[in-house]
């Protein structure tokens, strides 16, 4: 089995990446499934409707469609998702079918806005989103000298995590 943890921001120095390796390494330790850090960044998406990039849709769409599971690192811009992440959820359809995925976010609010947001877009795309969710504030997890620290029971809130993404895509994956 393989789960994708999905790194939705594209600006540049994003908070998202070094949340996606911290994820990634904690997952890794774990047996029987593989991890991989998806950053949609690498894949140059056009924006949706543009023709002239069908080989990075190509891409993207044969990625989505190798793995089983998703961990979403999301920001919270303007009480939402980064259009980045938004492009490539809209940049992809039937590869996201019955598959789960657990939501990780950041901000000032933890990302908490975002990650409701992207819920309702999960649930439009057939993606079950679990009931944990792990939220970075941007306040106390984060600051200019020692960067991303994260408090010290934020590793126990991603197991937990990993332990439902893990079971629902295993049994999501005998739907499909």
């Amino acid at each position: 089995m393989k789960i994708g943890v999905i790194v939705g921001s594209t600006r540049e120095g994003n908070l998202g990446s070094t949340i996606g390796n911290w994820v990634l390494k904690l997952a890794q330790t774990r047996p029987g499934v593989t991890y991989e850090l998806v950053d949609v960044k690498s894949f140059r998406l056009p924006l949706l409707g543009e023709v002239e990039a069908e080989v990075a849709l190509k891409n993207w769409r044969d990625k989505i469609t190798s793995l089983d599971g998703f961990i979403f690192i999301t920001a919270e811009y303007n009480h939402s998702i980064t259009a980045s992440l938004k492009n490539a959820l809209d940049s992809a359809f039937e590869q996201w079918f019955n598959k789960a995925a657990g939501i990780v976010s950041y901000g000032y609010a933890g990302g908490a806005r975002a990650a409701e947001h992207l819920r309702t877009i999960l649930g439009a795309l057939a993606i079950a989103d679990v009931q944990n969710h792990v939220m970075f504030n941007l306040n106390t997890e984060v600051n200019e000298k020692t960067g991303f620290t994260p408090a010290a029971y934020q590793t126990g809130l991603v197991s937990k995590l990993l332990d439902q993404v893990e079971s629902w895509s295993k049994n999501l994956k005998l739907s499909r």
